[in-house]
């Protein structure tokens, strides 16, 4: 899994802090994302992914394998 933001997407609602905590950070002068980690650790896949979902701006995205049926390999 391969994360990459969009940081003038970002509205700085901080769902993605909130989810992934490990992974996202927000600046302290404008609250927008920063990526902390743009290869999660395989135990913080799931929680990067659910916070790209959760994203109102679709600032996060996520480039990976996916197994059957379209669901990601985690």
């Amino acid at each position: 899994m391969e994360l990459s933001i969009v940081r003038g997407r970002c509205q700085g609602a901080g769902m993605c802090v909130l989810t992934a905590p490990e992974v996202f950070d927000q600046d302290e002068a404008d609250g927008r994302v920063v990526l902390l980690e743009a290869t999660p650790l395989a135990a913080r896949r799931a929680a990067a992914r659910e916070a790209a979902e959760l994203c109102p701006a679709s600032a996060i995205a996520v480039a990976g394998p996916r197994g059957p049926a379209g669901r990601a390999l985690m």
